[in-house]
């Protein structure tokens, strides 16, 4: 491999790695995934590729794909990187964590969990990336067309909503929702969440979808967590809460913006939870 050759990979190294993070919601997954890319361009005739960034773009995502594929026998992979710690914590802060800015939220972790693998990297490949459904149709071993269809029905899944920076103001918008959820006080979830509101809680048995102000009140079981501690998960106000035996019962994080909660992310299946880095149940 010529020097040139090795420098142009270096000037993509750090795209290469954001496309597959985005991907696959896993540093060490996207650091697995850049050097295999390199592995792979070390064993080419470089003279014979046309257009180096899209051969590498090409490889990276098939290098995702099937790593995407194979996590089905590792389900809980997909969380291990969620920063989750006391809002006392220094790391906490999303300041004061550098890979925090880079990470990917909790809330739209849960939502891609619920797209096949080919809906998750056409989404991501061309709604984050811009790369052009022609390529991605090649990633995936489909038609342009195909492509189109696959991203078209992972945006209508995927609605990330926005993720303003916590505060004082949006943990007490969490709080007011928690006692409300408590005290079975209805009218004062409603007071407290977005009508447009969205809950995606990742289960045992798959992710369920719950949207609207009136439907998130009625179906609030949120007892549990009223009681646990207040956390930053992934920079966003919420809260964890323990069983009896001090084993995780759920992650909780909420989206508050202007006053009101947009959007609530949980993670309620165990072998997810176990895979996590929770505080210490109170005491």
């Amino acid at each position: 491999m010529t020097d040139r050759v090795a420098s142009a990979f270096e000037a993509q190294r750090d795209r290469l790695r954001a496309v597959a993070h985005r991907v696959l919601g896993s540093h060490a997954d996207a650091e697995d995934a850049v050097q295999e890319a390199w592995l792979r361009l070390s064993r080419q005739d470089a003279a014979s590729i046309e257009n180096l960034d899209g051969w590498l773009t090409t490889v990276v995502g098939r290098i995702s794909l099937d790593v995407l594929r194979a996590r089905r026998a590792r389900p809980e992979g997909a969380y291990e990187e969620i920063v989750v710690a006391a809002d006392d914590d220094p790391a906490a802060d999303p300041s004061a964590n550098a890979e925090l800015a880079d990470s990917v939220g909790l809330a739209l972790l849960v939502v891609l969990e619920t797209l096949g693998p080919s809906e998750r990297l056409a989404f991501v490949l061309h709604d984050l990336f811009a790369v052009p459904f022609e390529e991605i149709g090649r990633i995936l071993g489909k038609s342009t067309a195909a492509a189109k269809m696959l991203a078209s029905r992972a945006r209508r899944k995927v609605q990330p909503p926005p993720v303003p920076p916590s505060g004082r103001g949006q943990r007490e918008v969490v709080q007011a929702f928690l006692t409300a959820a408590r005290d079975g006080d209805f009218e004062s979830l409603l007071r407290v969440l977005d009508p447009e509101v969205r809950l995606t809680v990742d289960t045992p048995d798959g992710v369920v979808v719950v949207l609207g102000a009136t439907n998130v009140a009625a179906g609030a079981r949120f007892g549990a967590a009223a009681g646990g501690r207040t956390v930053l998960v992934g920079g966003l106000p919420g809260v964890v809460a323990w069983r009896a035996d001090g084993t995780p019962l759920s992650v909780v994080a909420f989206t508050v913006v202007d006053g009101r909660i947009t959007g609530i992310a949980a993670v309620a299946d165990p072998v997810k939870l176990a895979s996590m880095a929770l505080p210490e149940p109170p005491r």
